[in-house]
């Protein structure tokens, strides 16, 4: 299936997988990419010298394009973004920010920029400032998230920039990308789904809490300070949106999820952990290798496609 992405990022299939904090490093990334996707790792707030070792694994694996998210309020930003330079990595995604003084750089070393945005107005900004596209990601997604949802924010989008556009949030299966492609996206980008990869590192406690959602178990905290993440409902969850409830500060509100991710996805503790993932969870019922993954979603999207 050939787009606009498929094109300016010289991948096989129009799906990017999400640059997970704890999940997304070279096993994964190499894997989605080896699939014909576009594998993903996620710098999060790890130092640049970690971020270099993973682009350096990941090329180990694959000779096919492999990306890097960076997390622009990561105090190692300007050293992770002179190692994407010195790498030469062909695709930058971003969050948390604008990537506005690392574009000239970036792109004067060849990398393909490729901000998440959460609103039309970003989306525009990001467009203006030289990204090369966008990910419009709706509040269906897991982690951090903005108010939109993926339904209303991608046509809105798309109808805003001339650049392509990848879907983000509540996208799971071939069904989810046809209906992305109907609203005018150039690809999708998946997070949850691929959490459950067998190549994925992530915790199984983690995998088994995903695989055994229901559409139901969805929860997000923050909403009150401005900082919403979405979760899978647990004994933490339950904590801290009752004494969100009652007014408590947001630096005491901190403190209850301080190493809380990298709990859950490393050391599997579902319960007081952080278990971030997508609405979409619910909808996930056994784990596959990337390849597996990728070639069911397409087929099942292709399908639909032609009947349209």
């Amino acid at each position: 299936m050939k787009t606009k992405i498929t094109e300016l990022l010289h991948i096989k299939t129009p799906i990017i997988q999400g640059g997970m904090a704890w999940v997304a490093e070279h096993h994964l990334a190499a894997a989605v990419s080896a699939a014909g996707g576009l594998g993903i790792i996620g710098a999060a707030n790890a130092p640049a010298d970690w971020v270099r070792e993973e682009i350096r694994k990941a090329r180990e694996i694959t000779d096919n394009p492999i990306g890097v998210n960076v997390m622009l309020l990561s105090p190692y930003a300007d050293e992770v973004a002179q190692v994407l330079v010195e790498e030469r990595v062909p695709v930058i995604t971003t969050g948390a920010g604008n990537p506005g003084k690392y574009m000239e750089m970036w792109k004067s070393a060849g990398s393909k920029v490729i901000p998440v945005v959460a609103s039309v107005a970003l989306a525009r900004m990001m467009e203006r400032g030289g990204a090369d596209a966008v990910i419009a990601e709706g509040t269906e997604s897991g982690g951090h998230i903005g108010a939109a949802t993926t339904m209303t924010l991608v046509p809105q989008v798309r109808d805003a920039v001339k650049v392509p556009v990848i879907a983000a949030g509540g996208i799971g299966d071939g069904r989810g990308m046809a209906a992305a492609f109907m609203l005018g996206a150039d690809a999708v980008q998946l997070g949850t789904r691929f959490v459950v990869a067998k190549e994925s590192i992530c915790h199984e406690n983690y995998k088994e809490r995903i695989i055994k959602a229901k559409d139901i178990d969805s929860a997000v905290t923050g909403r009150s300070h401005g900082h919403p993440i979405r979760q899978l409902r647990n004994q933490m969850t339950k904590e801290y949106l009752k004494k969100e409830q009652e007014g408590v500060p947001f630096e005491e509100l901190e403190l209850m999820t301080v190493g809380a991710l990298r709990n859950a996805v490393v050391d599997g503790d579902v319960k007081h952990g952080t278990v971030m993932a997508g609405q979409i969870a619910g909808l996930i019922s056994k784990e596959q290798t990337c390849q597996e993954i990728i070639e069911e979603i397409m087929k099942e999207a292709a399908d639909l496609l032609k009947e349209r």
